[in-house]
């Protein structure tokens, strides 16, 4: 059942035994300030009991302890040690000097419940309504929101074609074996697929790398294996009950490694110069698709990139920030071959009302990943205004772009740097779903131009054609924006989403602390709370000393020497019937230091 924090605080807890030694602008000594009304007990009810069991960890406690662990980036048995003996933790926690708040266990289940509940976001949220209480999420105007994407290392391992095969036989194999009550080992043995179970499937086997038609029967073999098991999994599936637990594991499997199959092998016939039956050879293919599954640990890792240069393997971080706060206000994580823009509009609403902000009311700022037609288009059909730069048109060498042709849309013409305007328009097919369209120039006009060699290849009998985008009324007005003072302004404040991920990837965010998009996300949540805490902590440390909780005069114990100086003043307080005498010194004061040599003391009655 659920365990609620005791508000009364004791003497001898953290927050007050060690409070000084730890210090009062420390991050800890925020937490220990502000936990109380950060987390709740009450929010978390619907994850416990309300009758069974024996009260829980304050689960209050629990999330403040998981701030900390990404705040220092531990795992979750050094959490637990640290929230014993870490006198920097037991002040955050409020806990007492000789108890330990919380086993490994512990932790780990609340996460889960977190995770299945859905409550990560709950503690995500709880930084804003801080900030908000603090008076940190002021408002001039319009709310401006900076997006942007970063890359994630996903945590499975990445395999080859090859080892990628062989691993997916291996998960099929033990989730049958599971279902039949067998060992893994033993029933692959008994099926013939035993060399999947070994230490290395390509350092076990006896191939000649060099040799293509050796590395073509290897990879034919290992094709038969996998589909041995495809055949495996429906025969056995047949034998249990529909919808069971080992009948969705066994499919989940099952699909995995025929994608891997899809995606990476092909068959190819190769005619022989004698005019015999033509040879099969199984090879793998060069060019799979962006969704390929590179990762059998991790089946939701993706092959993305970030430039032309710079490739990775796993997820896609995508994060909204408040320009005038600093604050996150929205995270989301994408699929690494994702575009950057996919899902940018879901995700400026979702910040947007994390604000307490209309969509009406927020001006997005985005790079140029952001700027294309079709986003700025559903952006303005969401009453957003989108303010980003716009790709740079195609084009080689030193010929001219579409920027250099005027396209004038109230009469529908286009005008050529040699002066020239057509109005002849030609479909161009479609893209996307939506028709494209040409200016297209008279080819005896472009021929006897003078600056036809600077426009197009002279081996190009026709004239040059110009694209018409669907959306080329907001491309322009894009362009004239960036042609503005305003566009200078807009990229010194666009920095802010850049600082905000390098804190990010500063708390850990670069690799994946687990396997899935969805606990990825979970882990992106709690770096973003970290982030937002810490720079709400800063601020108020700068703004001076705190008044309220653990900043008065009676509560400045500190350390332990305080609390016997608190009891010694309180006792001489009740006791004393007259003033001292000269001799003896005056009664000490609450809060000034407690000296045990050269004083002595008399209690009168």
């Amino acid at each position: 059942m659920l365990g609620r924090r005791n508000p009364q605080i004791g003497l001898f807890d953290g927050d007050r035994v060690y409070l000084e030694h730890v210090g009062r602008n420390t991050f800890y000594a925020f937490l220990a300030r502000e936990g109380h009304d950060l987390f709740k007990d009450e929010d978390y009810a619907q994850l416990y009991d309300q009758r069974l069991g024996r009260p829980s960890v304050p689960p209050s406690r629990l999330c403040v302890a998981l701030i900390l662990q990404y705040y220092e980036g531990c795992s979750d048995q050094e959490a637990s040690d640290r929230a014993a003996y870490d006198q920097r933790w037991k002040v955050a926690l409020g806990a007492g000097e000789m108890e330990r708040p919380f086993a490994k266990s512990t932790l780990q289940l609340f996460r889960a419940q977190l995770l299945v509940h859905e409550k990560a976001r709950a503690l995500f949220e709880s930084s804003l309504e801080l900030a908000r209480r603090k008076g940190q999420l002021r408002r001039d105007g319009r709310v401006k929101l900076a997006l942007d994407t970063t890359n994630i290392l996903g945590r499975g391992a990445v395999m080859d074609t090859y080892n990628l095969i062989s691993e997916g036989v291996r998960l099929l194999v033990k989730a049958l074996a599971r279902a039949k009550g067998q060992k893994p080992d033993e029933y692959a043995c008994s099926q013939g697929l035993g060399r999947h179970f070994g230490s290395s499937i390509k350092g076990e086997s006896q191939v000649d790398w060099d040799d293509e038609g050796a590395r073509s029967a290897f990879l034919a073999s290992l094709v038969a294996d996998a589909r041995r098991a495809l055949e495996l999994a429906g025969q056995v599936c047949q034998g249990l009950e529909k919808d069971s637990a080992a009948v969705r594991r066994i499919e989940a499997v099952s699909q995995m490694l025929a994608s891997i199959l899809l995606q990476d092998v092909e068959v190819v016939r190769e005619s022989k110069d004698d005019g015999g039956e033509p040879k099969e050879l199984v090879k793998i293919k060069h060019n799979p698709s962006g969704q390929r599954i590179c990762s059998v640990g991790d089946p939701e890792m993706r092959h993305g990139r970030k430039s032309a240069s710079k490739r990775f393997d796993g997820h896609k971080l995508g994060i909204g920030v408040d320009v005038e706060s600093q604050l996150i206000a929205g995270v989301d994580v994408l699929e690494g071959s994702a575009a950057d823009d996919e899902g940018s509009l879901e995700l400026a609403q979702a910040s947007a009302e994390a604000l307490d902000t209309e969509p009406d009311e927020v001006e997005v700022l985005a790079d140029c990943a952001y700027g294309d037609g079709e986003n700025r288009a559903r952006f303005q059909e969401a009453g957003i205004d989108l303010k980003a730069k716009v790709p740079a048109p195609g084009g080689s060498g030193d010929y001219f772009k579409k920027t250099d042709f005027v396209i004038d849309l109230e009469t529908m013409t286009c005008t050529c740097p040699g002066g020239q305007t057509t109005d002849v328009l030609r479909s161009a097919g479609q893209e996307a779903g939506q028709p494209r369209q040409n200016f297209v120039f008279d080819g005896r006009v472009c021929g006897a131009c003078p600056l036809r060699e600077h426009c197009f290849k002279l081996t190009q009998p026709r004239g040059r054609r110009v694209a018409l985008h669907p959306q080329e009324a907001l491309l322009q007005q894009a362009r004239e924006w960036q042609r503005s003072p305003d566009f200078d302004r807009f990229r010194k404040q666009r920095q802010t989403v850049e600082h905000r991920i390098a804190r990010m990837v500063q708390l850990g965010m670069r690799q994946a602390r687990y396997c899935g998009r969805r606990k990825t996300l979970f882990q992106a949540l709690l770096t973003a709370t970290v982030a937002n805490l810490t720079l709400i902590a800063g601020r108020m440390s700068a703004e001076g000393p705190s008044q309220g909780y653990l900043t008065s005069s009676a509560d400045a114990v500190g350390t332990l020497p305080g609390v016997l100086q608190a009891l010694w003043g309180a006792a001489s307080a009740v006791f004393t019937r007259r003033r001292p005498s000269r001799r003896y010194p005056r009664p000490i004061r609450l809060g000034s230091p407690l000296s045990f040599t050269k004083t002595r003391f008399r209690l009168q009655f």
